[in-house]
């Protein structure tokens, strides 16, 4: 959990004292920067829009036009603390691909980890080339660390769009983060890895026994020493979310009925606002965004706040105000009048620099070929990412109260994981801030950071299919025992 330092404090009230001055001085930049500044009636409003959203989302008869798909990932319980054994787990969400090695002994854990990239052309070429190249760094990873003849249950942290069929069993729905290979979409990515393994015929003992998106593995990784936790959240290149949910509120489970009688759903909300919900808090900058992105008119939600975008969000204002002379006396640069040059890590270290000399924030703008800078404009691009962050922490509070609100547990824990909310020096004082003021007031909470959700949260879930993949084998041995015995007797 991120700690509020003095130094946080006094960088925040600078902040808004430095907000009420522009707005008393500079009615230009208030008009400019005005629909980045949302009020709580609008986050309430997204909360109630959100709620029916998920409603539809878990309902047979509107689940297809919801844009909240709220997937049943069929992971039915949480860890209890006494998972063991070496477990294998691969993490696919973005550009780089890891592959490790995990023990787990009770609350012990260890990891050994290797990061491989997926370049550009695999990202866009075909299924087989993607899958292939995820086989080759498996090999590599086993034949580095001398696993080629031992047998290890593998989990799969695969953290796009899925409609899960089984706890095995994973359809991609679509593609996200930039990521558009051919022959995917529609499939089961499960398959896919094991006819990938297949082609290569030198590693028969890897099968991937459970696969999960990163949000399922953030809540598994908290809930192994909180058990507590029952949300699990995204706050990086993308966002997205899942929660614990009763099964009777799941209309579309096709499972059994057994207990526990809950499951983990995968919302998949980075789609919320596909349907155009969400139109009344989008800026000009968030069309342009949407309209220049390789997915147009997908993931609105995610393009308010996530990392990929948030840096594009700031640079457009910036620009605007530059360009209206309110800014850098007018003056830009080939750098800023360029999409995506703008780097969301900006947002974080402007903010968190310190407000006498704007040391950091001088040097950013010497990268970007700002050669005309005055304090007030060091204090202005300030100004213009404090708004950017604050809506997406808002944004992203507003969705968790929104889940609080429907679990209707009194006491929660939501697991935390992704690098805007692991490094922006405010998000989660925000966060904590605009879900208390949201959430029911009877429902206490906590966000707890997730360490490594996606390869511990994997191998976690993999134990636990692991164990009852053996509990069900006994079952199936024992019950031959007693036929025999029958049979003989008779």
């Amino acid at each position: 959990m991120a700690p509020t330092t003095k130094a946080s404090v006094c960088v925040t009230q600078t902040r808004k004292t430095s907000k009420k001055r522009l707005q008393s001085e500079d009615k230009p930049v208030e008009n400019i920067l005005k629909p980045l500044d949302l009020t709580d009636e609008h986050y309430k409003k997204v909360m109630q829009l959100m709620h029916n959203d998920i409603v539809k989302g878990l309902t047979p008869e509107t689940h297809a036009k919801a844009n909240i798909k709220c997937f049943p990932t069929y992971v039915r319980t949480v860890p209890d603390g006494t998972e063991s054994g070496d477990f294998l787990a691969l993490d696919l969400g973005g550009t780089n691909f890891r592959v490790l090695l995990i023990n787990l002994n009770g609350q012990e854990v260890t990891m050994e980890s290797k990061i491989f990239l997926i370049p550009h052309h695999i990202m866009v070429g075909s299924g087989a080339q993607l899958f292939d190249h995820i086989a080759d760094c498996i090999f590599k990873f086993m034949t580095d660390h001398k696993l080629q003849d031992r047998h290890l249950p593998l989990g799969f942290t695969f953290s796009f769009p899925c409609r899960q069929e089984g706890l095995d069993k994973a359809i991609l729905t679509t593609w996200t983060k930039g990521f558009k290979c051919e022959g995917v979409e529609g499939h089961d990515i499960v398959q896919l890895l094991h006819e990938a393994i297949e082609r290569r015929g030198d590693m028969q003992n890897v099968k991937c026994l459970a696969v999960i998106n990163d949000t399922v593995g953030a809540l598994m990784s908290c809930a192994h020493s909180d058990r507590q936790c029952a949300v699990g959240l995204i706050l990086g290149t993308g966002t997205n979310a899942c929660y614990i949910e009763s099964l009777s509120e799941v209309k579309t489970w096709d499972g059994d009925f057994n207990e526990p009688k809950q499951v983990l759903i995968n919302t998949e909300w980075g789609a919320f606002g596909n349907d155009g919900c969400l139109d009344f808090i989008l800026t000009d900058f968030d069309k342009s965004i949407d309209k220049h992105s390789i997915n147009p008119g997908k993931q609105i939600y995610e393009k308010m706040i996530s990392g990929m975008y948030m840096g594009e969000i700031a640079r457009l204002a910036i620009e605007r105000l530059r360009k209206h002379n309110l800014l850098f006396d007018g003056e830009g640069s080939y750098h800023l009048a360029t999409r995506g040059r703008f780097y969301t890590k900006y947002v974080s270290e402007i903010e968190g620099d310190n407000v006498d000399g704007f040391k950091v924030t001088k040097q950013i703008f010497d990268e970007l070929d700002l050669t005309s800078h005055t304090e007030q404009d060091c204090r202005l691009v300030r100004h213009v990412c404090s708004l950017v962050s604050k809506r997406a922490a808002y944004l992203a509070s507003a969705g968790i109260a929104c889940l609080l609100n429907k679990m209707n547990r009194k006491e929660v824990t939501v697991g935390v994981d992704g690098s805007l909310y692991r490094f922006h020096p405010f998000f989660h004082d925000l966060m904590m801030e605009k879900t208390r003021a949201l959430v029911r007031p009877d429902i206490s909470f906590k966000l707890m950071l997730s360490h490594d959700g996606s390869g511990k949260g994997a191998a976690l879930v993999a134990a636990v299919a692991n164990r009852l993949l053996e509990e069900s084998h006994k079952e199936e041995d024992e019950l031959k025992t007693v036929k025999s015995v029958n049979s003989k007797t008779n």
